[in-house]
């Protein structure tokens, strides 16, 4: 009889846990970062990329006070160019830094890269308009400036690069149009700074801006010091 009970307790015993074993916790849930309204549902390098301001803003890239506000004459002689550049102006928009670069670089020429069809059509007039012989207007896509290899020696990005929709594939289009040696002058709000009104979409970090860069093989050099609100940062393609 007692052999009887020994054999029926003996497999409860075996499945019991001993006291002091540990228990495994529970996988921890999948973070998930709630996505901001004002940015179009992707990622990229853990930013959310920003909506791109229509041509329905055109008045606010014009907006009296823009040159007090953002201190656009240092953010131009900080560029420190030569009158031979070929400049391209990435998300030139209404030509705003465009008309302003075009007589810094007599020996040079400007070409003003832009996605949106209106704002090609400002572009064009307001290049009849003054005569700018050295403005090349060029329509680019998402994923490409239209930019010929080794054409330029600068590409200027003023408030624009955040908005890509395809940030790597623009850049490395950037990167082949670059010559050796050229460079790139990224101008983005200070995300950093809380005090700056913009919404945080629209702002990078320094930090974020050199990750970015240095995917596509961009070396960064420096940063320029004068501007109020916004980041003035220099990267560089190998001379090689």
């Amino acid at each position: 009889m007692r052999l009887l009970l020994l054999l029926f307790l003996l497999p409860l015993v075996a499945c019991r846990e001993p006291r002091n074993a540990t228990t495994p916790p529970p996988a921890p849930a999948a973070s998930s970062t709630a996505l901001d309204p004002n940015g179009i549902g992707k990622v990229y390098m853990g930013r959310q990329i920003a909506q791109v301001m229509g041509h329905e803003g055109a008045d606010w890239l014009e907006r009296a006070g823009r040159d007090r506000e953002e201190a656009t004459d240092v953010l131009v002689r900080e560029l420190r160019l030569h009158d031979t550049d070929i400049v391209a102006d990435i998300g030139a928009g209404t030509g705003y830094f465009t008309f302003r670069l075009a007589p810094l670089v007599p020996n040079g020429r400007v070409k003003a890269v832009d996605l949106q069809l209106e704002m090609i059509d400002v572009l064009e007039e307001r290049k009849r308009k003054l005569g700018a012989d050295n403005v090349d207007v060029v329509l680019g896509t998402e994923q490409s400036p239209g930019l010929a290899p080794n054409s330029i020696t600068l590409a200027l990005f003023v408030d624009a690069y955040h908005e890509f929709a395809y940030p790597r594939e623009m850049m490395t289009g950037i990167y082949k149009a670059l010559r050796p040696g050229g460079r790139v002058a990224l101008v983005e709000f200070k995300a950093e700074d809380s005090g700056v009104a913009i919404k945080a979409v629209h702002k990078m970090s320094v930090a974020q801006c050199k990750r970015e860069m240095a995917a596509v093989g961009l070396t960064f050099r420096e940063a320029r010091p004068g501007l109020p609100q916004q980041h003035l940062l220099i990267f560089e393609k190998s001379a090689e």
